[in-house]
């Protein structure tokens, strides 16, 4: 499957450390879901070259990572909680391993981010961060290139394609 071509506005607002939700399925279909504690959106500008890594606790996500692990199958959703500006990624070929100490600053900047955006809604920085507090050799990393993705704000383009390669 090619990947997709995302636009460069949802580019950034993805990689700016915004809400994000991970979804996945055992082989019965049975869904597995969790809040990320961060994520890193890497894009060096040209064709396929995204790469979206999320953090999620193991204890806390063992039956996503138990899925990812097993099938590679991954939905995730980023949103603007402020606005409800969301859009989903979706993948098949997700890579699952340990968090490691070169992962800190992704996180620092995801923690950073989210005060900011929880803030726009009324929230102070002491609830992002009991919402998003971790300890790195609790964390896994899954790792993919997305293969789809789609606008999921509330309204009429909901569900449509963000691939302007398809447009």
């Amino acid at each position: 499957m090619a990947a997709p071509q995302i636009p460069a506005d949802v580019v950034a607002l993805m990689a700016r450390g915004i809400s994000v939700i991970a979804a996945s399925c055992d082989a019965s279909s049975r869904p597995s879901i969790m809040r990320a504690v961060g994520s890193l959106v890497e894009d060096e500008a040209k064709p396929g070259s995204l790469r979206i890594t999320i953090f999620v606790s193991r204890r806390q996500s063992a039956q996503l990572v138990q899925d990812v692990s097993a099938n590679g199958h991954i939905a995730v959703v980023f949103s603007e909680p402020a606005t409800h500006r969301t859009v989903q990624v979706k993948a098949t070929k997700a890579r699952v391993r340990n968090a490691a100490a070169t992962d800190e600053p992704a996180l620092a900047r995801y923690l950073a981010s989210m005060e900011i955006e929880i803030a726009r809604v009324g929230y102070g920085p002491h609830m992002t961060r009991a919402m998003l507090a971790h300890r790195l050799e609790d964390l896994v990393a899954i790792s993919f290139a997305p293969e789809q993705a789609f606008d999921q704000t509330p309204g009429p383009k909901a569900g449509a394609s963000l691939d302007e390669g398809r447009a």
